[in-house]
């Protein structure tokens, strides 16, 4: 859920003036006029790209990557004495929703029993249905709320399921097609924030309210439990189930960062005591455990704390415990309570550890669990009636190994992927570049052993929204373009992922340095980390190329804009570009406290800097991107894409589109069409990277036909 916090009143002030914008008309998802010119990008990019050499191959050999049957069967949830997992191959794109018992997948020979095929679903309802995930009854566990996205939007349908039937439930509860957060509020009653009319959305297109919704009852005669007020980015719960107790929250949103936490007692809303842009993670024996964001009663930023929530519900005033203090070189990433041990995996100086934390009389103790060093570790799963965590480990180089964890012992192999490329002749290292304010920013370089330098090189970068990026094996990285990596590095290129400010590889100061008006740090980072890689010999100017998606869609767009002397090509996926309008299309009003207000004059003098929308200039020499989105994007908008391809078109710079109709923001609905587009990639990157001129080699059919 996101977090949030009050939102302070500002004065009133003039909006930005906007600019006359040409290019408004493709803002309109489906209008007939937009999609011909998205189908016309399409075929323009596909034409040069599908008939590069060796592009069948490519795609080919992606989509087997992709579909291996040989991977980790990774637990989506634990649910008592049941591990859930969604599993997608060749045969099954979508997924088969499963569950086995928990002795079973843990002794690494899982006894599997499908509950839904969502392949056959979808076809049998005509529907392009995508999981979304499912949220069953504590604790018998016993019916789901299973959410279904026609396409991939984040907009779902939500039905009621029987796991020992295996089938939906007849006449149980079903919510239509919304933005909804719905969680159970009893055996027979949900909490449902959802799109109950006119008036009832946030600005950002989020519900505003919540309702108590009785089984056997319309849903027009649920109860409000809470609600917030249009300028708000969301409200919803959470609950906190903890050995057969429930624990709800109500959460109002203010802003991206910052909630107004409330627990429910009965009719009631009893305020937490925490600060508003702490982040709620669990509850173990009665506590809520939270991680901090800003200094709080003497304690520093980032750290783990708890409070009774009897107390507060009691109206006392709780003991406010500390639980885990990180390093100024580590982060708290993740945090799950099991029975009786509340798991925490940390980043230190980006690499995973995992930390099994106990209540003692004395206090919070902390037991580091042996894993692999140097590694990333993914918390995947916790049982709640045991104390084992299911445990992720994996590097660049290494496949994954899937853990199965108990404090004191030591971690035990459930399952180990083989190796799906050969990696003994590469080399992986985390180097750090100095930024232009002197802050080291680490990055992590992959190559072949003895290759000598400069060549081309791939680099990842996100840097926003706390968001760490660790290094996992090069065969499917989903947000850096599946296996381009791997196929990068084969090839004798670099890769390298950058762990650029802004996002949350050190903690909370590593995400504020590049907060609204300290946006520049984050992409002075990624410009840092380019130039050294040109120091060290490793690539050279316009032999570099960046890649990022969504927030990273806006980095490397204003990246390329910024210096078009570093770089020679960019990968730019389900982009924000148009900073001046981001509030006003699909949620993007819910990102303000990351960016700023751009009708506010103050916000939009820094934002209007960089907006890559704004800033397109003719007669640069910017290297021709490849952009790419899906059209049932209800996250980011797909007009920004849209606008900007417009935009480089008309000062007659090179571009490739590509614009799935189906996989929302995740720009593809399964792994054939992330297959196709790696496939793309690679051939694009291929081609704008060689040692022959790109501007004259690449035909001027990806430009905009802006006479339509």
């Amino acid at each position: 859920m996101i977090q949030l916090r009050a939102a302070l009143l500002l004065p009133l002030l003039a909006a930005a003036p906007l600019a006359p914008d040409r290019h408004a008309w493709l803002e309109e998802i489906e209008g007939p006029r937009a999609i011909a010119q998205v189908k016309e990008w399409n075929a323009d990019a596909a034409k040069i790209l599908t008939a590069s050499p060796g592009f069948a191959a490519t795609r080919d050999r992606a989509r087997a990557l992709l579909e291996d049957d040989q991977r980790i069967a990774t637990p989506n949830t634990v649910n008592g004495e049941t591990v859930l997992n969604l599993w997608q191959d060749g045969k099954n794109p979508r997924g088969l929703w499963r569950a086995a018992s928990l002795d079973s997948f843990a002794s690494g020979k899982p006894a599997w029993r499908v509950l839904i095929d969502v392949d056959a679903l979808g076809k049998a309802e005509g529907k392009s249905w995508v999981w979304k995930g499912a949220d069953c009854r504590a604790p018998r566990y016993d019916r789901c709320l299973v959410s279904l996205a026609d396409g991939g939007t984040d907009a779902v349908v939500v039905r009621e399921f029987d796991i020992a039937a295996a089938k939906f439930v007849e006449g149980g509860f079903a919510l239509p097609n919304a933005k909804t957060n719905v969680d159970w509020a009893g055996d027979d009653a949900l909490y449902v924030a959802t799109d109950y009319g006119a008036g009832s959305l946030t600005t950002s297109g989020y519900a505003r309210i919540v309702k108590r919704w009785q089984r056997g009852t319309p849903l027009a005669s649920a109860t409000v439990v809470g609600e917030g007020i249009e300028k708000d980015v969301r409200v919803g719960t959470r609950v906190f189930n903890d050995g057969g107790t429930a624990y709800p929250v109500f959460e109002r949103g203010v802003d991206f960062f910052n909630s107004e936490v409330s627990h429910i007692a009965g009719d009631r809303l009893i305020r937490s005591p925490l600060p508003t842009d702490a982040e709620i993670e669990d509850v173990l024996d009665g506590r809520m455990i939270a991680r901090l964001q800003s200094p709080w009663q003497g304690r520093a930023a980032g750290t783990l704390v708890a409070y009774a929530i009897a107390d507060v519900v009691a109206g006392k005033a709780p003991v406010i415990e500390t639980v885990l203090v990180p390093t100024a070189r580590q982060s708290i990433e993740q945090v799950a309570a099991g029975k009786g041990v509340v798991w925490v995996k940390l980043l230190d100086d980006v690499s995973g550890k995992l930390v099994a934390l106990t209540r003692t009389a004395s206090g919070w103790q902390a037991a580091p669990q042996p894993l692999a060093a140097n590694s990333t570790v993914q918390l995947n799963a916790v049982a709640g009636v045991r104390d084992l965590a299911f445990v992720t480990v994996e590097g660049m180089l290494t496949p994954p190994t899937l853990y199965a964890v108990v404090p004191g012992v030591p971690a035990r192999a459930v399952q180990s992927l083989p190796a799906r490329f050969d990696a003994s002749a590469m080399t992986v290292e985390q180097r750090f570049a100095k930024s232009k304010d002197g802050t080291r920013v680490p990055y992590f370089i992959v190559r072949k052993k003895g290759v000598r330098g400069p060549v081309p090189a791939l680099v990842h970068a996100y840097g926003g929204f706390r968001a760490a990026q660790t290094p996992t094996y090069l065969v499917e990285q989903p947000y850096r373009a599946g296996p381009v990596a791997l196929f990068q590095v084969e090839r004798g290129n670099a890769f390298v992922l950058a762990n650029i400010r802004g996002g949350g590889e050190y903690g909370p100061a590593w995400h504020q340095a590049a907060l609204r008006e300290k946006r520049q740090n984050a992409f002075d980072d990624l410009h840092a980390v380019a130039e050294d890689l040109i120091r060290t010999k490793v690539s050279a100017a316009k032999r570099i190329a960046i890649s990022g998606r969504s927030n990273g869609g806006l980095l490397v767009g204003v990246a390329m804009e910024q210096r078009p002397d570093l770089y020679g090509a960019v990968i730019m996926g389900s982009p924000l570009i148009d900073m001046q309008r981001y509030s006003k299309l699909s949620a993007g009003a819910s990102w303000m406290g990351e960016y700023g207000n751009p009708d506010v004059p103050a916000d939009w003098a820094f934002i209007g800097k960089y907006s890559p929308y704004q800033n397109v200039q003719a007669g640069k020499n910017y290297p021709a991107p490849f952009i790419y989105t899906s059209t049932k994007d209800d996250r980011v908008h797909p007009g920004h894409a849209r606008k900007f391809a417009a935009a480089l078109g008309e000062t007659g710079t090179r571009f490739y589109y590509d614009e799935a109709i189906e996989g929302g923001h995740a720009a593809g609905a399964d792994r054939l069409a992330d297959a196709q587009r790696a496939a793309l990639i690679d051939a694009y990157l291929t081609r704008e990277l060689s040692s022959s001129s790109a501007s004259t080699s690449a035909p001027q059919a990806a430009r905009v036909r802006s006479s339509r």
